[in-house]
């Protein structure tokens, strides 16, 4: 496909295209607007992507490794109880926490600091303090209690938070220490308010490509990842009446949805794109683990050629920056980009329409 730069249009062209030259094109006439279909001859849906053989064949390979990567190595850091002994010196044995500057106190040595070192370290700087004072110091220290192995939770969860975790903690369990879903009134009746099929995890600035139905409710091993230091889980909002705009626009941010929002509305609300946009857009449908993405001709919708399209609650609307290279790996690994990331998980103000 060869690389067409697009050009820069003016908010008062803009405005004339919303407006008025093919008001039969756009949302606010919804009975001419356009579903993400591409059966239609003025379709402006340039590309069809879903998960493949393929892929499948892929995330099933990653989850096979996350199940078999080993647990790495643990460092004692603030807040961890641990157990110093000191054989046949039993006076010198201590329980103690390691305080928040990474230091405990230790008879003869003062200060030391163990945080950030493995087990066998510690035991190694205080049998090196030790020697000047006690004859072949044989020293081992205990791990109790562990509070700075964390894993994050939040969304629709009766009680998110940072929850302590370890190498037996898998995202079934995590869920569990959260209260699972939080319920909400619908008519009267307490339902079930998380969304699973939107639910994910983030390791490493990357999302898992964990299915939180097979992890949670069928307790499919491969899915029912363990859960690591610095995780992120994040339970959606059944019906969360929302879409996100983001990418290289003047202002990305996430929306109230309403009935009839259309994509252009929509980039014209996040204030246009940027010069530094590739010539589509892509919308995301159906959440981050399972997504559908389309690519989409906003030159050809601007000048009457395709009807506006109509958005969906839930989708993700992302301008990728002009570089071809850049979709076809998008496209490929079915991941979003690490600004797309950003903005879904941060508190991000949600805008009316109004």
């Amino acid at each position: 496909m060869s690389r067409i730069a697009l050009a820069t249009t003016g908010l008062a062209a803009l405005g004339l295209a919303v407006g008025g030259c093919y008001p039969d094109r756009l949302t606010s006439h919804f009975d001419t607007a356009f579903e993400l279909t591409n059966t239609d001859d003025d379709s402006a849906i340039l590309d069809e992507t879903a998960r493949t053989e393929e892929d499948e064949a892929r995330i099933r390979k990653r989850l096979m490794e996350l199940e078999m990567e080993e647990e790495p190595v643990y460092h004692m850091n603030a807040g961890d109880e641990i157990e110093i002994r000191v054989y046949d010196h039993q006076d010198l044995g201590m329980l103690t926490k390691i305080g928040p500057d990474g230091m405990v106190g230790f008879a003869f040595m003062g200060q030391v600091k163990l945080s950030g070192l493995t087990i066998a370290e510690g035991a190694e700087a205080i049998h090196n303090g030790l020697k000047d004072y006690v004859r072949n110091p044989v020293v081992s220290i205990t791990v109790k209690t562990v509070h700075s192995e964390t894993a994050t939770i939040s969304g629709l969860c009766a009680h998110p938070g940072v929850y302590p975790v370890s190498n037996a903690t898998r995202l079934a369990d995590l869920y569990a220490m959260a209260g699972a879903s939080a319920a909400r009134l619908f008519n009267g009746v307490a339902v079930d308010a998380a969304d699973l099929d939107h639910s994910y995890i983030i390791r490493n600035g990357a999302i898992l490509p964990v299915d939180f139905h097979l992890a949670i409710e069928k307790g499919d091993r491969l899915n029912n990842i363990r859960i690591r230091k610095g995780d992120y889980v994040f339970i959606a909002q059944r019906m969360e009446a929302s879409v996100t705009i983001c990418g290289e626009v003047k202002n990305p941010h996430k929306r109230l949805y309403e009935p009839g929002m259309g994509l252009i509305e929509t980039l014209t609300s996040a204030g246009w794109m940027l010069e530094t946009h590739w010539k589509h857009v892509i919308i995301i449908r159906d959440g981050l683990v399972h997504p559908k993405m389309y690519k989409v001709n906003v030159d050809g919708i601007l000048a009457g050629k395709c009807r506006n399209i109509n958005l969906k609650s839930g989708d993700i609307v992302y301008v990728p920056k002009d570089d071809i290279s850049e979709y076809n790996v998008f496209v490929r690994k079915l991941l979003p980009t690490a600004q797309l990331i950003n903005l879904i998980t941060s508190r991000v103000a949600v805008f009316s329409s109004n």
